[in-house]
């Protein structure tokens, strides 16, 4: 079958690897779509960051070179023995994480800060392939509502999801999102799946605040409006209810700690490439915080799924569509170009 199978720093093949078949309680996919993220992204340019070039990992025994690709969906091709609640033919997405269902998170139900955590498509080969095998328990069926190939987006849009109960608001809160990219995207979508109506939406590219607008949102341009003001007139000083970053720089986190209301959240969920200067003492005089949030648990997948089922999510205008042979130029550079925003792969082109 072909893969995308990466071996190091700007080193990603598509070629020809054998076709895997499933062991006892595992499963078999055929490929619909697989979402390219920015961690593939980081491992390409900047990596090897999570893949380990020679250490195998703990839990699955792998290391470079493998097969990427975390968000991804598709049919039910085989089950190995012991698998009795999956079968042939079945729609499914993917939740890609490994644990040892030991360590304390595990045995608290927050596998998701598992002390040996690991992903399918970066500890193990993935989903940038014509199949690609899994354990039982990473699979999600799909309803019928629920075109396959939209499956792939689950993952990310879980990682949004995750992040929104973070930020512990209710239908009648006030929140802040920077960032308009697909995470920031899918925080939108689930802050208003909770029934929020006031969110704002700080980005300043005005393509991605057209095409989050398009979708309904109302946004803001920091380099135009200055958004605390903004956010203190509109409130009468009291702030947002939650803010949450999915921008990754120091503007970004300045600005929404000088929003966030008194013993109220900054959620951040972006990915940092470097240290950031955080003015702590906005925390200290309102006993602001700053949460962290990583990846999701079966319950964030599970309200994405039946919100995807009852058409919650838009895809237009921030989602396409290219080739497994076209993953490197006419995907990852594309992203890394900012002239796309969210690309699924199609293995079979």
């Amino acid at each position: 079958m072909r893969a995308a199978v990466y071996y190091g720093n700007h080193k990603v093949e598509v070629e020809d690897v054998p076709e895997p078949n499933p062991g006892p309680g595992q499963v078999k996919v055929e490929i619909a779509r697989n979402g390219i993220c920015g961690t593939d992204l980081h491992e390409y340019y900047d990596g090897p960051i999570f893949i380990s070039p020679s250490e195998p990992h703990p839990l699955t025994n792998r290391a470079m070179p493998v097969v990427l690709g975390h968000e991804f969906s598709g049919i039910v091709a085989a089950v190995g023995a012991g698998v009795v609640d999956v079968t042939e033919g079945d729609a499914v997405t993917i939740e890609p994480i490994y644990r040892c269902g030991e360590c304390r998170p595990c045995r608290n139900g927050q596998y998701n800060l598992c002390k040996q955590i690991g992903f399918h498509g970066l500890m193990a080969d993935g989903g940038m392939a014509e199949y690609t095998v899994v354990p039982r328990n990473q699979i999600h069926k799909l309803p019928d509502a629920i075109p396959v190939e939209m499956g792939a987006l689950v993952e990310p849009l879980s990682v949004a999801y995750h992040a929104a109960v973070l930020g512990e608001v209710g239908d009648h809160s006030r929140a802040l999102i920077y960032g308009a990219g697909p995470i920031g995207i899918g925080i939108w979508f689930a802050l208003r799946g909770m029934g929020l109506t006031e969110i704002d939406v700080v980005e300043p590219s005005a393509t991605r605040r057209r095409s989050i607008e398009a979708l309904g949102a109302r946004t803001l341009d920091p380099l135009a409006v200055d958004v605390p003001a903004l956010i203190a007139d509109r409130t009468n000083g009291d702030g947002v209810d939650a803010a949450f970053d999915a921008a990754g720089v120091t503007p970004a986190i300045e600005s929404a700690l000088n929003c966030v209301g008194e013993r109220r959240p900054l959620i951040s969920v972006a990915i940092y490439d470097k240290p950031l200067t955080t003015p702590l003492l906005n925390l200290v005089l309102q006993e602001r915080r700053i949460q962290g949030t990583i990846c999701y648990t079966s319950d964030d997948y599970r309200a994405v799924i039946d919100l995807m089922a009852k058409g919650h999510y838009d895809t237009t205008g921030w989602v396409d569509t290219i080739a497994l042979s076209d993953v490197v130029d006419g995907g990852f550079e594309e992203l890394r170009a900012g002239r796309k925003m969210k690309l699924l792969v199609d293995p079979t082109a």
